[in-house]
């Protein structure tokens, strides 16, 4: 019984042992049978060259079939990504200028089942961090849940993705007043943890009439804790009166911390904006209105953008920004 087994096991090796090297030799092989059945007249050279091109398209395919990750999951991933170099020229003495990565992310897009998806956004540039980790609930175009970390609903250009965007960086007042790099509780990448319910509503055509987001969020930014136990509240609607005319408007209002200081503040935004497309040119605008810890803000922009050869190189834009004015600010008394 043992000498069997042993030999079952000597033939198995021996079997994987002459499979191995037959894959190696698997070319050079069927290069010699051609040879040898063209000597024995078994084949035309014409059927010989047509075997070698057969051959040749094989390896090549199982070649590129060795140099790609496939990555197998319960339910399909969309992966995609982009990046954003952008150069800093400083007019400042013994300052260099340079290139730089300003953005760099991989987003994970998974759909879940007919009616939840989720998506994991990642940023690598500078400091490696999460932007968003969602898990949505869509029941019809009218109703949607979402929960995790996702964008605060709150102002057109805030809630843009950065790929979309027609310059690298937002405008001073969006920058300022809607949780990124200018805001008190610090550059949140206009992002915070929450959940919220959002959808479409009064069909028309091929469009809808009005977008509705509203949530309820901790306050403190992303990747992290909240800080206190009031929670902040935001809401976003969008108007779609006409075909590529889009009117809304966008509120906030919460108690956060920032700062060295452990009292909580009052932070409170207001939000009007306008966006107009016609043929291949688009106008906007925003005017924002802040309140911080009895400090007023506010400031708005203005933009016009075209394409340039749009049916030839329609990613080529050129962005004339009417005017960006500086926040304006003002001491208050606080609510």
């Amino acid at each position: 019984m043992k000498l069997m087994r042993k030999t079952k096991l000597s033939v198995v090796l021996l079997g994987t042992a002459v499979a191995f090297s037959l894959s190696i030799k698997a070319q050079q092989t069927t290069e010699e049978l051609i040879n040898l059945l063209i000597q024995k007249q078994v084949i035309s050279q014409t059927d010989a060259d047509s075997l070698r091109a057969e051959n040749a398209l094989k390896a090549q395919a199982d070649k590129e079939k060795q140099s790609k990750f496939q990555l197998f999951t319960g339910k399909p991933v969309n992966l995609s990504g982009y990046t954003q170099v952008r150069f800093i020229s400083q007019q400042e003495a013994f300052k260099p200028d340079y290139l730089d990565i300003r953005r760099a992310r991989l987003d994970f897009k998974a759909q879940i089942s007919e009616h939840f998806d989720s998506r994991l956004q990642v940023e690598f540039a500078g400091t490696p961090k999460i932007l968003d980790a969602i898990l949505n609930f869509k029941y019809r175009d009218w109703l949607k849940f979402s929960a995790g970390q996702f964008y605060i609903p709150f102002s057109a250009e805030n809630t843009t993705s950065d790929n979309k965007l027609e310059l690298n960086d937002r405008s001073q007042v969006v920058n300022a007043l809607a949780g990124r790099d200018k805001d008190v509780i610090g550059n949140q990448n206009g992002r915070d943890l929450g959940i919220q319910a959002s959808g479409s509503i009064v069909r028309i055509n091929d469009r809808f009439l009005a977008d509705y987001y509203i949530g309820g969020f901790n306050g403190a930014g992303i990747n992290t804790a909240d800080n206190n136990e009031s929670k902040d509240l935001s809401g976003r609607i969008v108007l779609h009166p006409l075909k590529n005319f889009d009117i809304g408007g966008s509120y906030y209002n919460g108690y956060d911390i920032w700062g060295t200081s452990a009292k909580e503040h009052v932070r409170k935004r207001n939000g009007a904006e306008l966006s107009y497309t016609y043929a291949f040119a688009t106008i906007k605008g925003e005017y924002i209105q802040g309140l911080d810890a009895g400090v007023e803000k506010s400031g708005w922009y203005a933009q016009l953008s075209t394409f340039i050869y749009k049916k030839i190189f329609s990613w080529l834009q050129s962005t004339i920004h009417m005017i960006r004015t500086p926040i304006r600010r003002k001491n208050t008394t606080a609510p």
